[in-house]
């Protein structure tokens, strides 16, 4: 089944039901597999088969339960987005003005106190009906329109119990100013409580504003990517530079860049030569030297050289889209833990209505007198405190900054089920090549035996070695090129995938390989076996070359390690994590160079199918294990793994092939990523604390459980200020994880 995914932005969720609600109305949608409701981004991501499913299916599903999408066949630009968000803040800092400056003015010549101070004309209950009905039905127009819209399909949110609770409120006042004498001919002092409902929706809504206004700053990430990328691009056509938009640019275009300017797209260097900051990127300080037929990544800073380059991926193919794509999804998916809090909320709302009930009834038949006015206020309390907002936003926001800081240092995270998971990891397994050392090989010696020459047998290497992509053929290839020999032309060329290759040069079948290979094709080692062991246990990897009857050389190729190995493995140790080293090497080598990095467990000879199955075995031990590669090559071990971490290089991130992408090539990131996981799980438990037991403590106050022992009550106006109180509670310490990590 062929099936995309889309990502959407949803107006009018304010709560963990509003998430619930839409989550369920569109995986009812036949054709959708999947989908995922974000409180914190406010946005929708659906997976679906495109031949059952329209855009029409989707926005009716979301509209359907009261709510509005906005789907275009492009990506909205996430310029707009803001903008549009930024006009929807201002309109909202318009309301709560009028809200409270109204409601401020009806609680002075309303309570008790303050009332002896206000003019004449703010004591008239008439006029105070005047000031609340802006405020009920203009300010409050959003609960209702919500609320009609879900009680239609037979579902509640938040909008609906401060719906319920306001209006209660504001009807009541309304009937008892309006009527005055009916209500004392049942022995009831009409004292109306405008200041009560007017003040409520005020306060709840600024604190909508405030938490609006936090959950921007959760988003910084992608803010600050999209602000790197380059406006304009100057291009030479036709032997003239010119000027033009960074999204006309095509691949294939030749770019020139001066110092101080920013690239504006993915290419390769043709001419020239500079020093490029690429701490957007990598995170490294130090800019990086490039000449021609390096690569260059858009949105990095041009520091001294003038240059031009091709360009070759330009639009949503660059990094920097890919990047941005990334940390978009990343923050818009779910992490298992928000599980617990999705199915709390789903009941949420309808408990908290037969709890409002029960409160009614209990202080209406044994409450004291008035036992109307106490009913009412305590099951106005009870709605209005009653919040799962701070449940709905206690995971998205952490995981919105946890997954941004990760991008700001180098590391992609895919999406909220990896960053979950890497805090569990106790055991990280790292591949060799590529992974702990640089990759890039060099001849360290050539060994002629028999009759044969130095340069013949470095000829005959690279003669066959040129036809394959692997690391130490390249090295053989190069080594041959700096000695200016001239390859042969390679016939029934093979590669042995975990041995070797081998083929036929002028009419001589050659095999070049480990002592695998040659084991194979009854080629005998022993006399050179001395030899090779010294070599390897050097650290460096010797390959034998030989005839289709003995052995005519040997090559060592020794590969350095990677700066950052020993700091990375050494961070990871502190954390009481196992490190592992799995290679296709030989024993020797690979023991010498996990002595040189201090790593106990070591597997070698393993060919790259077998990856995988050593995976399991660690696994089987009871362990989470993270397996650490180039991924590509590893793709198999990486997705058996707890968690998969590739070595991302250049533009050649390997995004699909991992959990997690090291774009930065620093193995210390490893450490990063599994701390980064612990400060963010840390944060979202916090969260869900405090959410969970806010209601907990609070809603059976609201009820009026102090009563008996203290005659406290929980006044609904001081309801509204804990409910706002909890949501942008959650979000700022979210916030502070910017600071943790």
């Amino acid at each position: 089944m062929n099936v995309i995914k889309k990502t959407f932005p949803i107006k009018g969720m304010h709560c963990a039901s509003c998430v619930t609600i839409l989550e369920r109305s569109l995986k009812k949608v036949e054709g959708v597999s999947q989908a995922t409701v974000n409180l914190a981004t406010e946005k929708a991501t659906v997976t679906y088969d495109p031949e059952k499913v329209t855009d029409q299916h989707l926005l009716s599903a979301v509209s359907n339960v009261g709510y509005e999408a906005s789907i275009s066949d492009e990506m909205k630009h996430e310029a707009d987005e803001q903008a549009e968000k930024q006009k929807e803040l201002k309109e909202l800092k318009i309301k709560v003005t009028v809200s409270l400056v109204l409601g401020g003015l009806i609680l002075w010549g309303s309570f008790p106190v303050l009332m002896q101070t206000a003019p004449m004309i703010l004591q008239n209950f008439r006029l105070q009906l005047l000031l609340a009905t802006p405020v009920q039905f203009w300010a409050g127009y959003g609960f209702y329109r919500a609320t009609i819209s879900t009680l239609r399909h037979r579902t509640a949110n938040m909008d609906t119990l401060v719906a319920l609770g306001t209006t209660v409120a504001f009807g009541y006042s309304a009937f008892v100013t309006l009527f005055p004498q009916l209500v004392m001919s049942i022995g009831i002092n009409p004292m109306p409580y405008f200041d009560t409902s007017a003040i409520i929706i005020g306060l709840i809504l600024l604190g909508r504003y405030f938490e609006a206004r936090a959950k921007a700053g959760t988003s910084e990430a992608i803010k600050k990517l999209i602000g790197m990328q380059a406006k304009t691009a100057r291009i030479i056509r036709d032997g003239k530079e010119e000027d033009i938009s960074i999204n006309e640019v095509m691949i294939g275009d030749i770019v020139r860049v001066r110092p101080g300017e920013k690239i504006p797209v993915d290419g390769i260097i043709v001419e020239g030569e500079s020093s490029i900051d690429e701490s957007m990127v990598t995170g490294e300080s130090i800019p990086a030297d490039k000449a021609k037929g390096d690569t260059v990544v858009g949105a990095t800073m041009n520091k001294t050289g003038s240059f031009t380059f091709r360009a070759t991926k330009v639009g949503q193919e660059t990094m920097l889209a890919q990047i941005i794509k990334l940390v978009q999804e990343a923050q818009g998916s779910k992490a298992p833990i928000q599980r617990l809090a999705d199915l709390v909320s789903s009941y949420f709302v309808p408990i908290v209505i037969i709890l409002a009930m029960g409160t009614f009834v209990v202080w209406y038949v044994f409450g004291p007198t008035p036992v109307l006015t106490f009913a009412l206020l305590n099951t106005v309390a009870v709605l209005i405190i009653a919040c799962p907002c701070a449940m709905g936003l206690a995971t998205p926001t952490a995981i919105m900054v946890g997954t941004g800081k990760g991008a700001e240092h180098g590391i992609l995270i895919k999406d909220a089920e990896s960053l979950e998971t890497a805090h569990k990891i106790n055991t990280v397994i790292f591949d060799k090549t590529g992974t702990l050392t640089n990759g890039k090989p060099e001849v360290t010696e050539v060994i002629p035996l028999g009759d044969h020459s130095k340069d013949e047998v470095l000829k005959i290497a690279a003669s066959i070695e040129k036809g394959s992509e692997h690391s130490l053929a390249e090295a053989i290839v190069k080594a041959a090129e700096v000695e200016n020999l001239n390859v042969s032309n390679v016939e029934k060329f093979q590669a042995i995938a975990g041995h070797g290759v081998e083929g036929v040069i002028d009419g001589q079948k050659i095999i070049f390989g480990n002592k695998r290979l040659m084991d194979r094709e009854g080629i005998a080692t022993k006399e050179v076996s001395n030899q090779i062991s010294a070599m390897e246990n050097a650290g460096k990897t010797v390959m034998m070359l030989a005839t289709s009857k003995q052995l005519i050389g040997l090559i060592a190729v020794a590969d350095t390690i990677k700066e950052s190995a020993r700091a990375g493995l050494l961070e990871l140790q502190k954390l009481g994590i196992e490190v592992a080293m799995i290679t296709g090497d030989n024993e020797r080598t690979a023991n010498a160079i996990a002595q040189q990095l201090g790593i106990n467990r070591v597997f070698a000879e393993v060919l790259p199918d077998q990856k995988e199955a050593h995976v399991r075995k660690i696994q089987a031990e009871g362990k989470k294990v993270a397996m650490v590669g180039d991924g590509i090559n590893d793709a198999p071990a990486l997705a058996v793994a707890d968690l998969g971490i590739a070595m991302g290089s250049g533009t050649d991130v390997a995004i699909e092939a991992a959990d997690i992408t090291l774009i930065n090539k620093d193995l210390r990131s490893v450490a990063g990523a599994i701390v980064l996981s612990k400060k963010t799980m840390r944060t979202i438990k916090m969260n869900l604390v405090w959410a969970f037991g806010y209601n907990i403590i609070l809603i059976p106050v609201a009820m009026g459980a102090l009563y008996p022992f203290f005659h406290l009550l929980l006044n609904p106006i001081f309801a509204s200020v804990a409910m706002a109180t909890s949501s942008v509670s959650v979000v700022t310490n979210s916030l502070l994880l910017k600071k943790r990590y």
